[in-house]
């Protein structure tokens, strides 16, 4: 998250707290009051309320990390340029005795071209 966008948050969120603040006050001060006649938020609270949440969610969205790539296949063709260093999958493939899914396919191939039949 970069600098401005944390910056960004953090205003937003002193705005959203001031905000809430200054609700509980005017609530609180109305509800001793024995005037009815308004008891609804001033609008210049709404508005910080609403400010507040807007610049909370452009820090959110500006600090956020890049985006993966919709399709699985496209996400795994970059992981295979990388060398699958950031291979979630790693340590399962790893593992002692665990189904190696390309070897498969190979002799599967070979063995539907002919070139190297196998055992029977």
């Amino acid at each position: 998250m970069g600098l401005i966008s944390r910056l960004v948050t953090f205003f937003g969120l002193v705005l959203l707290a001031h905000a809430g603040y200054s609700a509980h006050e005017h609530t609180v001060l109305y509800s001793n009051a024995r005037l009815s006649a308004s008891t609804a938020l001033p609008h210049d609270i709404v508005i910080e309320a609403l400010v507040s949440l807007v610049l909370v969610s452009v820090g959110l969205v500006l600090g956020a990390p890049k985006l993966k790539p919709i399709s699985w296949s496209q996400w795994a063709g970059e992981i295979e340029k990388e060398g699958g260093g950031r291979n979630p999958y790693r340590r399962l493939e790893e593992r002692y005795n665990f189904w190696d899914v390309r070897s498969k396919r190979k002799e599967f191939a070979d063995w539907i071209k002919g070139e190297n039949p196998l055992k029977e």
